[in-house]
């Protein structure tokens, strides 16, 4: 009897442990799963871009209290303000800093969100009511990489595949800019197959830079259309149809769709306002305002709105066309200067430069290190490659930015010269006169000043 009655109370304490185990099991995995579904399905809110519409050069957004992470926070140095980083996420483990330091992403949220997901669809209601023709041209989608976060760089290809009519995408081409991670080097070659053939994958042999390396993918291109997307977008419903159209009834049109912000540190996908792109006298990239009159059309929201440049990560322009232009400047240095170069190239040369709102393309707001010394070296070159090309009489603009700049050498720029007279290309007051009124010229306030500068 008393044999029976302890193995009964054996049974019961292991079915009892048993149960405590898959409840506490069931919560732990119920809390993971609601953190990560508040983390990227927050509803589409108001982009801080709304506020204040300007946003630096390419993708990255540095307001006063975000720093760029070095390992630990500044308020472990005394003296030193708390980061905005160490005000949000202070009980993070050091890993979480040595990751956002490496690839500027909060990659922990990356690796859980996957391969692939859904964003919301933010385009105005207008543009669902919008139809396309089934002829548009083929694309060929162009994105570099350079050591990006695995996960990050895997669903912007998904995005492209599953969110792109397979009639129009002729290719999807990968160029690996020398990168040093082991994700990015077998790994990613095996999950790549899954893609059944739409994918070529091209890597350097040396560390190219961004501009270079597009035009080693575009030489490659077979598609009637170059879509050029960073390493670190998700592209949203019906992104390339409305940028195809616009390139069919004008291949002299160069379209980029409207950026949505994908945010660095939650990767909550959020909805942008409606911009133009800009620039000031220091050859900043800038979002700039649009004008009411713009919207007030019968085509509202959903009306491509005439900009005086371009971001740059993300635009679409007919392969032969970009060709003919010249495409890029292949003596300008890894990245920086080449969008506000190929925006004045578009319009003084006869082309013309939209942002299409009823396309729309995540990006990652990544923190740049414009502190880095390379770096530093190759936006001075290129911009001044740029100023010495195309501004006129108008460089003095910039150099009264810049002054430490003014005799500083840019290399030789006579194919770049040669180009522009071959082109038949206009001035930079005309670029004025009609494209960019608004970027007014500095005036001296006397003679002895303007001698002085120059």
């Amino acid at each position: 009897m008393k044999t029976i009655i302890a193995q009964c109370l054996l049974c019961g304490s292991m079915a009892f442990g048993l149960w405590t185990a898959l409840l506490m099991a069931y919560f732990h995995y119920s809390q993971e799963n609601k953190q990560l579904k508040k983390t990227h399905q927050e509803p589409i809110k108001a982009s801080s871009l709304g506020k204040n519409v300007y946003q630096k050069n390419h993708d990255s957004e540095e307001t006063p209290n975000q720093k760029v992470i070095k390992g630990k926070s500044d308020a472990d140095e005394p003296g030193k303000p708390k980061s905005f980083l160490a005000d949000h996420f202070d009980h993070l483990e050091p890993e979480f800093y040595e990751e956002f330091e490496q690839y500027g992403l909060n990659a922990a949220i990356s690796r859980r969100l996957g391969m692939v997901r859904e964003v919301p669809d933010s385009r105005d209601k207008i543009c669902h009511q919008k139809h396309y023709p089934l002829n548009l041209p083929t694309a060929s989608i162009i994105i570099c990489f350079h050591n990006e976060e695995f996960h990050t760089l895997l669903r912007t290809v998904s995005s492209v595949m599953n969110l792109t009519p397979h009639h129009f995408l002729e290719e999807i081409i990968l160029v690996d800019d020398m990168s040093e991670i082991d994700d990015l080097k077998e790994t990613l070659d095996y999950q790549l197959e899954l893609f059944r053939g739409k994918i070529k994958l091209i890597r350097n042999e040396k560390r190219e830079g961004l501009i270079r390396s597009r035009m080693i993918g575009a030489s490659r291109a077979s598609g009637d259309v170059l879509v050029f997307l960073g390493s670190h977008c998700e592209v949203n419903k019906v992104w390339l149809e409305p940028l195809l159209h616009a390139i069919a009834k004008d291949h002299k049109t160069v379209v980029c769709p409207l950026i949505d912000v994908i945010d660095k540190i939650t990767l909550n996908y959020i909805a942008a306002p409606i911009a133009r792109g800009a620039f000031d006298w220091n050859l900043d990239f800038r979002w700039d305002s649009v004008f009411s009159y713009e919207l007030d059309s019968p085509e509202g929201h959903s009306k491509p709105i005439r900009s005086p440049a371009m971001e740059g990560q993300i635009f679409a322009i007919d392969r032969h066309y970009f060709n003919e232009l010249g495409q890029y400047d292949k003596d300008m240095d890894l990245w920086g200067g080449e969008n506000v170069e190929l925006s004045l190239r578009i319009w003084m040369c006869g082309g013309q430069l939209f942002i299409i709102p009823c396309s729309r393309v995540g990006q990652v707001t990544k923190i740049q290190k414009f502190n880095d010394p390379a770096f530093k070296k190759a936006l001075s070159w290129n911009l001044l490659r740029v100023v010495h090309t195309w501004l006129d009489e108008y460089k003095d603009n910039f150099f009264l930015q810049r002054p430490h700049l003014k005799y500083v050498s840019c290399g030789n720029i006579s194919e770049r010269v040669e180009l522009r007279k071959r082109l038949g290309c206009k001035s930079f007051q005309w670029y004025l006169d009609n494209v960019f009124p608004e970027l007014e010229p500095i005036i001296y306030t006397d003679e002895e000043e303007k001698q002085s500068f120059i």
